[in-house]
């Protein structure tokens, strides 16, 4: 059976798989799914259309599938999806999706997210990523894989940030974050590439050089921005496994609508 503290609130219709923990106090609604090896923290409130996947933790005070805070929301069933192996701290506090976007909030795998984060409805968080203390993104935002925010960080609505992009302490963000940059201060400015965070996940020297040329195409060589993305086209086929990289940027660099930090 669950192991569920006799003070908590579950709704019967609740659907929890067998070894679930539930702390002192925590209240879980009719609508949420939690799988195999999750644990929910005392105090915590779990409810509207969630789905939590395996081996989570959650903290304790956390608010978990609230309804957005969208002033068009009238009460649609609009849903939070969390992955697997995600490690939730204290306060935090993620809104269901809007059906003026997907309807859905959604957190990936291996996340790390510190005490007060926020995550406003329809966020979609990569995998992977590192969310420090206070962190805070507004509705509507994209956040790649492997991804690190700063503490006190606060991202603009609709703003994306590329995979293995850093954004540092209290930085305020209203433009988007192109793959692999190091960015911060308020307003936010460009300061290099996330090169320790890359020789980690095991890139080589030869695609590390080549998204150093990247970002000087971006930020060094006095390039507009769409000089810049055609140059940055014409690298594919110059380092071996580096195509997916330039993919990645020109992908993201097509797919912005805010314009990127500079």
């Amino acid at each position: 059976m669950s192991r569920i503290h006799p003070t908590a609130i579950v709704d019967a219709q609740a659907e929890l798989a067998d070894d679930v923990q539930v702390g002192p106090y925590t209240v879980i609604g009719p609508h949420v799914r939690i799988g195999s090896g999750s644990s929910i923290g005392p105090h915590c409130v779990i409810e509207g259309h969630t789905s939590i996947g395996s081996d989570n933790r959650i903290w304790q005070f956390c608010s978990i599938g609230a309804a957005p805070q969208d002033k068009k929301y009238a009460g649609e069933p609009t849903r939070l999806s969390i992955g697997d192996r995600n490690t939730i701290r204290e306060f935090c506090t993620f809104n269901c999706g809007t059906v003026q976007d997907s309807g859905c909030t959604r957190v990936g795998d291996d996340n790390w997210i510190m005490a007060y984060v926020h995550l406003a409805h329809d966020v979609q968080l990569g995998s992977q990523c590192i969310l420090a203390n206070n962190a805070t993104l507004a509705g509507h935002v994209q956040v790649g894989d492997w991804v690190i925010v700063g503490g006190l960080t606060g991202v603009h609505q609709f703003v994306k940030i590329g995979a293995h992009a850093m954004a540092g302490f209290q930085t305020a963000l209203s433009q988007d974050v192109p793959p692999f940059m190091m960015v911060d201060g308020n307003p936010a400015k460009a300061h290099g590439f996330n090169v320790e965070g890359l020789r980690r996940r095991g890139f080589g020297p030869e695609r590390i050089a080549q998204i150093k040329q990247m970002h000087r195409l971006l930020y060094r060589n006095g390039l507009t921005f769409e000089e810049a993305k055609a140059q940055i086209g014409g690298l594919r086929g110059q380092v071996e496994g580096g195509d997916v990289d330039v993919e990645l940027m020109s992908g993201f660099l097509s797919a912005s609508t805010r314009g990127i930090v500079r």
